[in-house]
């Protein structure tokens, strides 16, 4: 199949399987998406990112152009010289492409601002929609930026392009209808809630510091304070380079060697469980926002180390396979591991709750989790 018919292909199955609504489906008919693809891509097609070149494997590289899978485009920021460790821009998957962008519910009329221009596609697909006096994108790599440029405007599509801080959005032309993140935040910046009308709509993938992630769809309050809404779906989104977190040091815990001062205990809960569940690891991580964990080999199985990021506490928990109980160390002013426990607990009590139960309030003060209403803020 030629470029125009992998492209019809691609629109009927996203149309057959539910993500693509019919006020979508003309644009991602009409924008090419290869045409948003550099020479070179990565692709996991099931034994890992595997890169392609154009000019060496055309057929393939087109395969994958309209392939229903994340492209990546970039790794470690575009630095040079180095072995390819962390993926910094790509092409999303199509699928939630299309899903996002019927949660943002753009109309013909509504002003729009993308955060993350990555390839530029998205923001074709926003411009094709609603003409591009009405899209602005703002990309923080200023070779990506170029490059998007570039692809847009030989596509013939002119949308305002920017290379800036994602985290200020852009002023310039607020207030904006719509905004749009393609690129996973642990928080939503204040400045998208100054630059969204009232009654307005915030759509963007949410990556908690302990893990998960899903899109959340918020709307701008009236008094224009605040917005609050559910998320809609799962989602793994590269993050936002100014949301990034390394986290301190193991030695800045631990007072000395390991075990320090920590007591001892034992959990029958395996912690593979909540590692080994995407929707536990969200839900867990909604609940306990300052706490993030590391995962280090331990003989046959695993060993958990969690901590705060006030760097006050610490604990580990060895995951040993066959084992009915797993031990526990646990050090400093919280109990970090028992705080995880509960907290897993409760989200099974509560029946294992999904995406869509759970909901964001966004204020200028900080963001709050909650479950089913607003008025059941997680603890």
């Amino acid at each position: 199949m030629n470029a125009g018919e992998q492209r019809a292909a691609l629109v009927a199955a996203l149309t057959e399987q539910g993500s693509l609504t019919a006020d979508w489906a003309p644009s991602l008919a009409a924008v090419p998406r290869h045409a948003f693809l550099p020479e070179t891509i990565w692709a996991d097609e099931g034994d890992g990112d595997a890169e392609c070149s154009r000019s060496e494997e055309p057929e393939r590289w087109m395969r994958l152009a309209y392939a229903d899978l994340p492209i990546i485009t970039q790794w470690d920021d575009g630095a040079e010289g180095r072995a390819r460790i962390t993926p910094t821009s790509s092409a999303s998957l199509p699928t939630m492409v299309a899903e996002m962008l019927s949660d943002l519910d753009a109309h013909p009329g509504h002003r729009v601002l993308e955060v993350g221009t990555g390839t530029g596609y998205n923001a074709a697909l926003l411009a094709h929609r609603l003409g591009a006096e009405m899209v602005s994108t703002v990309e923080v790599d200023a070779q990506v930026t170029a490059r998007a440029r570039t692809a847009l405007h030989a596509a013939g599509y002119t949308p305002e392009v920017v290379c800036g801080d994602g985290v200020l959005g852009w002023g310039v032309r607020a207030p904006y209808d719509r905004i749009i993140s393609t690129v996973s935040l642990r928080h939503i910046p204040p400045a998208w809630l100054n630059q969204t009308r009232p009654g307005g709509v915030i759509v963007s993938p949410v990556s908690p510091l302990f893990g998960g992630g899903a899109i959340v769809r918020l709307t701008v309050h009236e008094d224009g304070t605040g917005a609050s809404g559910r998320f809609t779906r799962s989602s793994a989104f590269m993050m936002l380079r100014q949301q990034r977190y390394e986290g301190a040091p193991v030695d800045d815990y631990l007072p000395g060697e390991w075990p320090g001062d920590s007591g001892q205990s034992w959990t029958k809960l395996d912690p593979e469980a909540i590692g080994g569940d995407w929707l536990a690891q969200f839900a867990c991580a909604l609940a306990l926002p300052d706490a993030y964990y590391r995962r280090n080999a331990f003989g046959a199985g695993w060993t958990w180390w969690l901590f705060d990021r006030a760097v006050t506490s610490w604990a580990t928990v060895d995951s040993v396979p066959g084992e009915s109980r797993f031990e526990v160390r646990q050090s400093g002013p919280r109990r970090l591991w028992d705080e995880l426990e509960a907290t897993y607990h409760r989200w099974e009590s509560a029946g294992r709750p999904g995406y869509e139960r759970y909901g964001l309030t966004v204020t200028p003060a900080g963001q709050t989790a909650w479950l089913d209403n607003p008025d059941n803020p997680l603890k």
